[in-house]
Order: structure tokens, then sequence, then C-alpha cells
């Protein structure tokens, strides 16, 4: 059990990082800064522990995400997807398109994971795919080859259902 000092610590070690990961999927400074500190306060009060079986940024970056996801669920945003997703689109004007980004967020729905998730990461996180492989567990390497299949997956799906 961590004690306040420890927290104290975790939070000034962390912070910037966190409120960067945080910052790439609201893009909002204000959102931003109070999601992180919703995500510290989460970690000291939380009945789940950090139990060192991963790294503490690792942790924290889970909880970041799953209340950044939150929040822009209830305010039902939904951001731009990278220009490649469909390769022989212009993803700018697929996204002007809302009922193709409203396949694409079903399609995303119903992945599997890992492929979800790194490709969320990816794609509204804006990380890089040593930050993906680092959150997993895994090499870079294995952060691009699941990213890029859940890409194919995704294309494959849309030309599917076209």
């Amino acid at each position: 059990m961590k004690t306040f000092l420890d927290y104290e610590k975790l939070y000034n070690t962390y912070f910037m990082e966190i409120y960067s990961f945080v910052m790439t999927m609201v893009k909002n400074s204000h959102q931003a800064e109070e999601i992180t500190q919703d995500v510290f306060f989460k970690a000291m009060n939380t009945k789940k522990k950090y139990e060192g079986k991963s790294n503490e940024f690792t942790w924290l970056c889970a909880i970041a995400k799953n209340t950044a996801i939150d929040v822009l669920r209830k305010a039902n945003r939904i951001h731009e997807l990278e220009e490649d997703i469909p390769s022989d689109n212009n993803m700018e004007k697929c996204l002007e398109d809302e009922e193709t980004t409203l396949r694409i967020h079903q399609i995303l729905h119903t992945m599997d994971e890992p492929y979800k998730e790194v490709f969320q990461l990816r794609i509204f996180g804006e990380l890089s795919f040593a930050k993906i492989g680092q959150i997993f567990g895994k090499t870079e390497s294995w952060a691009r080859v699941t990213y890029h299949r859940a890409r194919l997956k995704i294309q494959e799906r849309i030309k599917e259902n076209e």
C-alpha cells in the first residue's frame, strides 16, 4: 500500500507524461489537466491498488486512457482518424461523411484485442509505437505489426460493407 509521500512522488514523476498522453486524446489543455488530476486522484483512491505487475507509468496510462475515453463519450466527441486508414480514399473526405465515421467506430467496437486498443492508442492517443509497446510490455515491432494488422482488418471490413 502506498503512502501519501509515495503518491506525491508518483505525481511529481509522471504528471507531465500523463498530461501529454491525455492531451493527445482530448486536444484541450483545460480538459487534459482536469483528466490528469482525476487520474492521480483515482490512483490514490482506487480499490484496485497498484500491485507492481507492470511499471507505474503503464498503470497510470491505463487509468488515463479509460478516464479520457469516459470523458469523450460523455461529451460525444469523435476524433479524426489518420489519413491512411482506407488506403484508397482520403480519410478527411471519409470523415466528412458521418455514416462512414460511424462505420469505422462500429468496426472498432467489434474488433478483438489487442488490435482494437493498439489502433486506438495509435490513432486517438497519437502514441508512438515504442510507447504502445511499453504499455503492453511488448516491443516496438510488435506494436507496429499489431497496428498494421488492425488497419488491414478495418480496410477489409469497410470493403465488405460497401
